[in-house]
């Protein structure tokens, strides 16, 4: 019973929670556009736009069909963020060689996004995966009748079939995709909120306007110098295992992926998408960073009220 108390009253707990609060808020707000982005990713012979195919999906399939699959990130993005804010905490200042009651450097941002995307991809990987064979139901159903499954049943599918190494696939490209990502996406929040609210890195004190806009500019900058990988990640996990007689797969890695999408559908291939991406990156990464930054501004104030004294009271004393 001593256990959460104790938790809570450690930055490094409340972190944890806020991480976890804020990533249900981003699960939540952006995952119609996902499943958008998946779809639109896959090989077509007519590439169709996300408002057309939006208005196809919800006709035949209800809106509800925007959030199959939801079940399996929101569970365990939930767990993943939580750790990834506190990974990049701890990187952040273990990293940097500055005074402890100054923000990190830049170049330590930097250092530590990239060092918490390889580690979120190992967890990632494997949800993904799951999340994309969930969505991709809907493209089968539109030329036969096939059963449904769930998150748990398709894991176990997938396990059966293909074996832990079918569960990660795609953790490679995974990993070049969210190593630099995360680079690019923790330095744009920190250096867009200074920007927009000078002296809020060191004080927490800005506005809940600058936290949805650099939260938005950090996700779109992070996809847009990724989204190639992204791509070749959603086709290439979108592939199952043969069955014995069954033809080979279509692409046989990464390169092998990347020169026949080229070839057969041009360069436009590695952008397609886009839009509908940085739209949703823009929803989900505002929502993101401002529960993480409520949460822990709300988690902070309430423990230090629990000890009898607020924040003030504490800076007061400290002065």
């Amino acid at each position: 019973m001593e256990f959460w108390p104790e938790f809570m009253a450690s930055s490094w707990g409340r972190e944890f929670v806020a991480g976890g609060l804020g990533g249900m808020a981003g699960v939540v707000s952006g995952y119609p556009l996902d499943t958008l982005r998946i779809l639109i990713q896959q090989p077509h012979h007519h590439p169709v736009s996300a408002f057309h195919l939006l208005r196809r999906i919800v006709a035949s399939e209800g809106p509800f069909a925007l959030y199959r699959g939801m079940g399996a990130p929101l569970a365990s993005v939930t767990f993943q963020n939580a750790v990834v804010f506190q990974v990049y905490a701890l990187l952040s200042r273990a990293l940097d060689s500055g005074s402890r009651n100054d923000p990190p450097s830049y170049k330590s941002v930097a250092l530590a996004g990239v060092g918490t995307g390889a580690l979120q991809s190992m967890m990632l990987s494997p949800v993904e995966l799951v999340k994309i064979r969930l969505q991709l139901q809907m493209k089968d159903h539109r030329h036969h009748q096939t059963s449904r499954e769930g998150p748990v049943s398709m894991a176990r599918s997938i396990l059966r079939r293909e074996g832990l190494r079918g569960m990660y696939r795609g953790l490679s490209i995974t990993m070049l995709r969210d190593a630099p990502a995360h680079g690019v996406y923790f330095l744009t929040y920190e250096y867009g909120r200074e920007k927009f609210h000078p002296g809020c890195r060191k004080n927490g004190q800005e506005s809940l306007g600058t936290m949805l806009v650099a939260g938005g500019m950090a996700g779109v900058a992070s996809w847009v110098c990724c989204y190639p990988f992204d791509v070749i990640k959603s086709r290439l996990q979108a592939q199952t295992k043969p069955r014995q007689g069954d033809p080979p797969p279509v692409y046989g890695g990464i390169m092998d992926c990347f020169r026949k999408s080229v070839r057969e559908e041009g360069y436009g291939v590695l952008w397609r998408g886009l839009g509908t991406a940085v739209t949703r990156a823009f929803l989900v990464n505002g929502a993101i960073f401002s529960a993480y930054e409520l949460a822990l501004r709300f988690l902070a104030n309430n423990n230090n009220s629990s000890n009898g004294f607020s924040i003030e009271d504490k800076e007061l004393q400290g002065n």
